[in-house]
């Protein structure tokens, strides 16, 4: 049975978002992360085997995103799978699963403060990316419906922007269908690692799951607004995949900063440049928005069970958003902005989102038939291939990433042990 939205209790979020909203909040997660900053570093890392890359992290995806919206269907509740964890498999692995997702999801942030102030002031990339941060912290604190209604207008801009160089690409006399064969220079770990940076650009479903406790009937709603989500994101990124290999070809896509501004400059209509740039940091202001929107909700979800100080719990008596967490998150973010490096960033980011959705398959795998199980096949899949792609990364980003889990287990650990001694 669904919630009201009025129908609230003490420390309570309402319930404001439909179906069409949860969609539109996780493809502007989606879409502004992956277009704008991951094709070239796959690209860079698969060659002419970027679109297998692409083809293997959709299907990690789909793996996780079916365990996570048959999840999120039994547990609508704010947290992800820091809840689901938890609750199938234990404290610990929920608690591992949580900070995974705010680390990881943390240095996202950072990466697409960075991408606006990348695209918008060049000279002052840190600055604008700080100032981008305040503002869309501001925005969430007035609460989530209004965030919605920001994501809905970016996604449309967006989308808007992606076709016109698609069709400017395909149709612009330059491209050579023969960048699409997969040649001698794909090599299997080179695929793979493309495959996990790519799956970067597909981790914005989790969005959704993490607002279950702002969702309108989660038990329906969830489930179909997840592969939705994904779905789309998947056509979209296959789309401009295919447009940009086809005028650029995998070498230049490796070596350029711009990927989809240059594409149109090849494809002979530079007057799409401009607009392409300012596509771009719509884009991942739209993704910076729904970032810092779900990571504030994992953080609230983690205080109120004490993993993280107990007062970013509090939820806003008039806007009914967890105000101190959302700023405690803006905090660091802005922080991250002014000193991150954007492709360090997606790295590490991967392999934090790597580990949590293995956890989230995990816990899937424990569901029964009449829990609303998935095929076996599915969170086995998933699991596997999420820590497949995690230790595929770049080996800075797998020593940092482990480096971090570990030292976030350490600090469960002491806790447990001084909780135990009290």
């Amino acid at each position: 049975m669904s919630s009201s939205p009025t129908a609230v209790g003490p420390g309570e979020l309402r319930r404001h978002l439909g179906v069409f909203d949860a969609v539109v909040i996780g493809l502007g997660s989606m879409i502004g992360a992956g277009v704008f900053a991951a094709l070239a570093p796959a690209a860079g890392a698969a060659g002419s085997g970027l679109l297998i890359g692409l083809a293997l992290a959709g299907v990690v995806a789909y793996c996780n995103a079916t365990s996570s919206a048959r999840l999120a269907a039994r547990y609508p509740q704010s947290g992800g799978t820091y809840v689901y964890g938890r609750e199938r498999l234990g404290d610990f692995w929920g608690y591992l699963a949580g900070w995974g997702f705010v680390v990881g999801k943390t240095a996202s942030c950072a990466a697409m403060a960075l991408t606006v102030g990348s695209y918008v002031w060049p000279d002052q990339a840190h600055a604008v990316a700080v100032a981008a941060v305040v503002a869309l912290t501001a925005v969430n604190y007035a609460g989530v419906q209004k965030a919605a209604w920001l994501t809905r207008a970016i996604v449309a801009v967006v989308l808007a922007v992606l076709a016109a160089v698609v069709t400017a690409c395909l149709a612009g006399g330059e491209a050579d269908t023969g960048h699409w064969a997969v040649g001698t220079d794909a090599g299997l770990p080179g695929i793979l690692q493309a495959a996990g940076l790519l799956f970067f650009a597909f981790a914005g479903y989790a969005r959704i799951a993490t607002l279950g406790e702002e969702v309108r009937d989660p038990r329906r709603t969830i489930p179909r607004a997840i592969p939705l989500a994904l779905g789309i994101a998947l056509v979209v990124y296959a789309a401009v995949a295919l447009a940009v290999l086809a005028v650029l070809g995998p070498d230049r896509l490796a070596h350029t900063a711009a990927p989809l501004a240059d594409a149109v400059r090849a494809a002979g209509a530079p007057g799409l440049a401009p607009v392409v740039r300012a596509g771009a940091a719509v884009a991942a202001l739209g993704s910076l928005l729904a970032l810092i929107l779900g990571v504030s909700r994992t953080t609230l979800a983690m205080a109120r069970d004490r993993h993280l100080p107990h007062p970013l719990a509090a939820v806003h008596p008039r806007f009914g958003v967890p105000h101190r967490a959302e700023l405690a998150v803006g905090a660091v973010v802005a922080l991250a902005a002014a000193f991150a490096d954007v492709r360090g960033a997606i790295g590490f980011s991967s392999f934090g989102v790597l580990a949590y959705y293995a956890v989230a398959n995990a816990a899937a795998w424990t569901l029964t038939p009449a829990e609303g199980r998935p095929p076996r096949a599915v969170p086995l899949l998933g699991t596997a291939g999420c820590l497949t792609l995690a230790f595929a990364l770049p080996a800075a980003s797998v020593l940092w990433g482990a480096a971090v889990l570990a030292l976030g287990a350490a600090a469960y650990l002491a806790r447990k042990s001084l909780t135990r001694r009290a």
